[in-house]
């Protein structure tokens, strides 16, 4: 039986529960076709998913991964987002799903480019409906949906403030055009947010942390201000009081993105958007480390422990 390199889960639990192995050729369905994976995005999600504590029940054994890149057997270049199994040398994709890559934009940016910057411009322009002269606050801005969202944020007309837990990060968040930064990590995150915003608050957050920083920035958020909630990284919920949101004319929004990716003749405008904005130069994509295939755990571990920038990839001829 014929056989690709894979990362495969067969108990759930964090990065030791991925295993580089042997399986099996992917069975093309009706419809479907297969494609040589390139790249292979890694997502924040994926560490919830090979825990099964994320939005959508996992089914055992599981490979991970919803977004990549690469070619079909004709040699076209296309990218495509998946349920999973992105975690391959190959996978099978319906050809319904694949969006062409073009000329001016390589394998890198295309696969960093799907679910986190769908992400990100349903986050600035669906969700928080930002306007010309607003103030938005980015989480984890240093990231590969943050980076993307400071961007698109700006190019919608913005001041943007950027959240990011180290020096290193913060520079790169204000290189890609940031007006101010804060300090995730900092002990009144609710001041230093205010700090930075010359003392008044902000109008529009993206938060993906959960905990303490929700509470700290649905305090920074100014009356008519909107929260747009698209993680929970810390694994710690919180209640919104009812009476709260009305006494500050606040709103609290949820974005999953799979709800988007269930109106395909939205999405692929999107994409195509996306594509054409980096083709042009007026995106930049920061893609960070390109772990081979076979140390996703690895990955995995450093984007646990927040040590990584920009969007995390895998090469599975590695």
């Amino acid at each position: 039986m014929a056989a690709v390199k894979a990362i495969q889960i067969d108990e759930f639990g964090g990065p030791e529960s991925l295993h580089y192995r042997d399986v099996a050729d992917p069975v093309l369905g009706d419809g479907e076709v297969l494609v040589e994976v390139a790249r292979s995005g890694i997502n924040f999600a994926d560490t919830h998913t090979t825990r099964n504590d994320y939005l959508a029940e996992q089914q055992l054994p599981l490979i991970p991964g919803a977004e990549v890149s690469g070619r079909t057997a004709d040699g076209k270049r296309v990218a495509a987002l998946l349920g999973s199994g992105g975690y391959a040398e190959k996978v099978a994709v319906p050809e319904a799903l694949l969006v062409p890559i073009p000329d001016a934009v390589d394998d890198d940016r295309a696969a960093a480019l799907l679910l986190q910057g769908l992400t990100a411009l349903a986050l600035v322009r669906r969700c928080a409906r930002i306007e010309a002269g607003e103030t938005l606050l980015v989480e984890a801005a240093a990231g590969g949906t943050g980076s993307l969202a400071v961007q698109l944020g700006k190019r919608a007309g913005a001041k943007v403030i950027g959240l990011a837990s180290s020096e290193e990060k913060r520079a790169l968040v204000e290189g890609l055009g940031a007006d101010a930064t804060v300090d995730s990590r900092a002990e009144d995150l609710k001041e230093a947010i205010r700090e930075a915003n010359g003392g008044e608050r902000v109008d529009a957050v993206l938060h993906m942390s959960g905990g303490d920083a929700f509470d700290a920035e649905l305090g920074a958020l100014a009356p008519l201000g909107r929260m747009v909630v698209f993680g929970i990284a810390s694994r710690e919920q919180r209640e919104v009081s009812t009476a709260a949101l009305l006494r500050g004319s606040k709103a609290v929004i949820g974005f999953w993105l799979a709800h988007l990716l269930m109106r395909p003749a939205e999405v692929a405008p999107l994409i195509g958007e996306l594509f054409e904005l980096v083709g042009a130069g007026e995106l930049e994509v920061n893609v960070g480390e390109v772990y081979p295939l076979s140390e996703a755990a690895r990955a995995h571990e450093d984007l646990i422990a927040r040590r990584t920038t920009g969007k995390l990839l895998l090469d599975p001829s590695r």
